[in-house]
This record gives C-alpha cells, structure tokens and sequence, in this order.
C-alpha cells in the first residue's frame, strides 16, 4: 500500500515538474480569455501594411500576423484549441480607452509606445521602429520640413506626428495650416485631392499610402525623421501575467526567424488591395530590436 501511495506521489510531483509556466493560477486578461473562451483583439482599417481591412471582414497586415502568433501561443499554453477570436475596430483616439475599459484584450496596430501613453498602458516587446517623415507629390518642391512654411500640412488626429507637427509649428513660427484627419486614409485623400500639401506619419505607413495611391510613382517620401519610436502591442497597465503570455509569443517569432518571413511579405512583396511592393527592406535598427528584444520606448533608449 506504502509502495502505492509513492507511485501516485511520484506521479503527482512529475506531473507538477512537467506542467508549462501556465499553470499558475490565471489572473486579469488570461482568466478572462479562459473564462470566456474568446480573445479581443484590436485592430485598424486603413494602416496598410500594419493592420487594415482590404476588402473582407477579419484584418489583415504585419502587426495583425504578429497578434495571430499571439492567439496560437495562447491556445497551446491555455489548452484551448478552439479559442474564439472576436475583432474590434480602433482609431487613433479610440485605441488606449478600449484597452483600458476592457473591451480590446490585445492591440497590435502602429502604436508608438512612449512615455505618455506608458501611464495608462502597458507594451509589449518592440515589434517595428520608425521614422516620421514627409509624404508629398514628387511636384510639389517640398523637400524637408522647413518647407511647409505657410502651407496646409495634414496628419492623423491623435498619433505622436501631430503633436510633433504642432509643437514645430509653434516653436518655429512656421504658419502651417495642420489639418488633422480621423485616419491616415482620409489623411492621404486629404493630401491626393490637393486640399494638404504635405502628410507626416511615421515612415512605413506612408510607403503604405503610397502604395495604394491611384498613381504611386507621382509620390514621394522625404525629409529627416523627427522622431525614431518603436511600436508595441498595447495591453491593459498592470496585467503581468497576460503581457508575459504577450512577449513570450513574439521572441518566440524572433528567436526562430520566422519575423523575416512575415516582414518580407508584408513589406518586400506585393500588398493587398492593389498587390503593390512597398520595396521598405528591414532597417539596422529594427534588426537590433529583433535580436534584443525590448519593451523600453525611444525615449527611453
């Protein structure tokens, strides 16, 4: 009887020793996501080649992949092979709030992870960086920004590029027009119907514009970066346990070299919706963050 009893005592402690890290008591987002069985994931409708709808329901893009490696992971670390993913629709203005109250479980977009927004958001690891420059048609003789001087200069409301155009426009006296936009699709229209001479964004985003622009060639992206910054995947301030879940995923995807994979079809191939190549090859600093992965911001660097 004695000798059953260490046999099942045996067991027990190997089954201890072989469970995975999950096993923990669940907390916050991955209690909720067990409970539920669905995971939330935010995402945008126009930033190509990120996370954008073309044409059908569920999103598409680099940083959409990114949060699918997530929802993987989770289903194996969670044993839910049939976790249910629902999508919800952000903007710029809308992002942190529904990450905040809940609504959105997982954000990966084109969020700049700063300072700021660290007060009232926690980031994953680093998943692209930027510079944010000029888009602007290859006639309009703009080269740099001190360009823009008196001219009508558009944006996306709520992005770090509008408090940078804003901050600029007031320091140096430039007398630009800033319009700010609801998105950086109605940002480009603003600037392809001539109504905006110049769009700022963060670099990427404008390849991606001009990507889906009538006639890409008479585009051109331009002027020195006022700003580098790393985007994250935005989680709710304070839940460890899921932002762990989170990081694991994606040094998951670096560690392989799988993120080669997944940029060169994002970024070195043909794009939906008008299978146009941005031809953004993978910049020295983005290759740092995928061999030291980090969830510090620019700012912090």
């Amino acid at each position: 009887m004695r000798f059953h009893t260490r046999l099942i005592a045996a067991a027990t402690l190997g089954a201890l020793i072989a469970a995975p890290a999950m096993a923990e008591e669940l907390t916050g987002t991955l209690k909720k996501i067990k409970d539920s069985g669905t995971i939330v994931l935010g995402h945008r409708d126009a930033s190509i080649p990120f996370s954008y709808l073309a044409g059908s329901e569920a999103p598409i893009g680099y940083s959409h992949d990114l949060q699918l490696k997530v929802v993987e992971k989770l289903k194996k670390d969670l044993k839910m092979p049939n976790l249910q993913v629902k999508y919800n629709l952000v903007t710029s203005q809308t992002r942190i709030p529904l990450v905040q109250n809940g609504t959105v479980d997982l954000e990966c977009g084109s969020t700049t992870n700063n300072l700021e927004r660290q007060k009232q958001v926690d980031f994953s690891v680093g998943i692209f960086e930027i510079g944010t420059r000029l888009l602007t048609a290859k006639t309009s003789g703009i080269k740099d920004f001190p360009d823009l001087k008196g001219k009508n200069v558009v944006t996306t409301a709520g992005t770090t590029s509008e408090r940078l155009l804003k901050a600029m426009n007031a320091e140096k006296q430039m007398g630009m027009n800033i319009i700010s936009a609801k998105d950086h699709g109605e940002s480009f229209l603003m600037l392809e119907s001539g109504r905006a001479a110049a769009f700022m964004m963060d670099d990427a985003l404008l390849y991606g514009e001009m990507a889906k622009a009538k006639n890409p060639a008479n585009w051109v992206v331009t002027g020195k970066p006022q700003s580098f910054e790393i985007y994250g995947c935005m989680v709710r301030k304070g839940d460890a346990q899921f932002k762990k879940a989170v990081d694991d995923a994606i040094k998951a995807v670096y560690k392989s070299g799988e993120i080669n994979k997944i940029y060169n079809k994002w970024f070195m191939s043909p794009v939906p919706p008008k299978g146009l190549n941005l031809n953004f090859p993978m910049s020295e600093e983005f290759k740092q963050l995928v061999a030291k992965p980090t969830d510090k911001s620019a700012e912090q660097m």
